[in-house]
């Protein structure tokens, strides 16, 4: 119940009239206008209009696909991400919307380029070079805003290349283990690129930071899933463990310390931990008492959730006290 609920009630429970109701709300702060509205109502706005500004000129073009010509729809997306990048190299108030607007401009001309020639590149190589390309913006604007969406770019990037050096399917097979190893070291690159040691050179904040945790964690922990349900338990499952139990111990540290990627990275394991359990128990030599064993299957799921939250909540009150006692110190 919120604060304004117990108001209420309160005024109720001794007869206030509404002259007097709505003094108490404005002496609670409740009737004012919320903190930094004005700053980021504004800001918001402007990010969505650039997001469904960008979307509109993709669909714009694909709903006219015949009545222009090749060269128009070129022109078009040339202008587009010329006028929303130089935009964002001058204007400092506008800089992280016209740079997102840039960004979708920017997939936009490669996703017309490859539909357009069917040059036969790999699909990757597109978000690839989407990916370069955007990156200089993103360092210019030095904002999440630009930042979340590069790490999805370059996620999907990542798993594209998987996919076409896999021999083209998501399939997990014990000899492709060297490129599902090299893709995870990518996507700990790109994790690592958008850390907070290094927000003062890229600008990065959380949400792009977590962003690019989460799917790491989705693609490390798919990936050991798929070794472990293989008619032979592939290597990526116990290497997949590993990866995600040092990822536990590095955010579990101060410097590294973000509860978001911490809770991503526990819920991963426990996922591997639970389905290592059901394949055990679902093998020949294990016969009858179907009930039992799915017990045993939902008892194991649920302490090892109880385990994680408790540690992960303990780990965070001891991050805010140390915080709080080195903002006392100094």
């Amino acid at each position: 119940m919120t604060m304004r609920h117990h108001l209420l009630e309160l005024a109720e429970r001794h007869h206030l009239n509404a002259q007097h109701t709505r003094q108490l709300l404005q002496a609670a702060g409740l009737e004012d206008e919320p903190a930094f509205l004005g700053v980021w109502l504004p800001r918001g706005i402007a990010i969505l209009a650039a997001a469904l500004g960008g979307l509109g000129v993709v669909m714009w073009i694909a709903a006219n696909w015949q009545s222009m010509g090749r060269m128009g729809h070129f022109a078009l997306l040339q202008v587009l991400v010329l006028t929303t990048g130089l935009g964002a190299a001058f204007s400092t108030q506008a800089r992280a919307p016209l740079g997102l607007l840039a960004l979708l401009g920017i997939g936009a001309l490669f996703a017309y380029f490859g539909q357009t020639y069917q040059t036969g590149a790999d699909p990757w190589l597109l978000f690839a070079w989407w990916a370069a390309l955007a990156l200089p913006l993103c360092l210019g604007a030095r904002s999440d805003v630009l930042w979340t969406p590069w790490a999805m770019v370059a996620m999907t990037t990542i798993a594209l290349w998987v996919h076409t050096y896999s021999g083209h399917r998501f399939g997990v097979e014990p000899e492709n283990l060297s490129v599902h190893l090299l893709a995870w070291g990518a996507t700990f690159i790109v994790v690592g690129t958008l850390c907070s040691g290094l927000q003062r050179f890229t600008g990065a904040s959380t949400w792009s930071f977590r962003t690019a945790a989460t799917l790491a964690v989705v693609a490390v922990t798919l990936t050991a899933l798929g070794g472990l349900f293989h008619s032979h338990v592939g290597a990526q499952f116990s290497l997949g463990l590993l990866v995600l139990a040092l990822c536990v111990g590095l955010l579990a540290t101060p410097r590294l310390f973000d509860v978001f990627a911490l809770s991503a990275v526990a819920l991963g394991l426990n996922a591997l931990l639970v389905c290592a359990l059901v394949r055990w128990l679902t093998q020949d030599t294990w016969s009858g008492d179907w009930l039992g064993r799915l017990m045993l299957i939902g008892l194991f799921a649920a302490a090892l959730l109880a385990a994680s939250v408790s540690g992960i909540l303990r780990l965070s009150r001891q991050m805010a006290a140390r915080e709080m006692a080195l903002g006392v110190s100094v």
